[in-house]
């Protein structure tokens, strides 16, 4: 119950013109995320936050190709406010500023941007959920992440 009022909060949320300024980088979003369906699957890696910045790489794929990548970082701004800015395929920057955190949810938002214009990320147990949509939550992508589980060491 409490994960679906979880996911009822984040999709209610409004777009707040005054983001939450000082609040710490989610460090619950650090680590090595796979999630995978037939032939096709996305990885997500997350460094964990140091000097105000959490830095992120993805790529998506079928079999053993990949269709897409790109670098991503969560970055502290000198002003207390947070931002997630996405370089696909090395493309120009895009920035989208935090409207939304929680203890295991956060939020960004660009209503000037094409497509996506709000990116989440939450925790729902051991899975990272990210997903992409237009700002009234149309044209959604989802993604239920994994943890991928290093090798131990004999």
């Amino acid at each position: 119950m409490k994960k679906l009022i979880l996911a009822a909060l984040l999709l209610a949320a409004p777009i707040s013109a005054e983001a939450p300024k000082g609040a710490a980088l989610p460090d619950w979003m650090a680590g090595t995320w796979m999630t995978e369906e037939g032939a096709s699957w996305t990885d997500e890696v997350w460094t964990d936050p140091r000097g105000g910045m959490m830095l992120g790489v993805s790529r998506t794929g079928f079999g053993s190709e990949v269709n897409t990548w790109e670098v991503i970082r969560i970055e502290q701004r000198k002003d207390g406010t947070m931002a997630y800015v996405a370089q696909p395929k090395g493309k120009e920057p895009v920035t989208f500023p935090m409207v939304l955190i929680s203890d295991a949810a956060i939020e960004f938002a660009n209503p000037a941007h094409d497509y996506p214009q709000r990116i989440r990320y939450w925790r729902q147990g051991k899975l990272l959920v990210a997903e992409i949509s237009l700002l009234d939550g149309s044209r959604s992508m989802r993604w239920n992440y994994r943890p991928v589980i290093p090798p131990q060491d004999e």
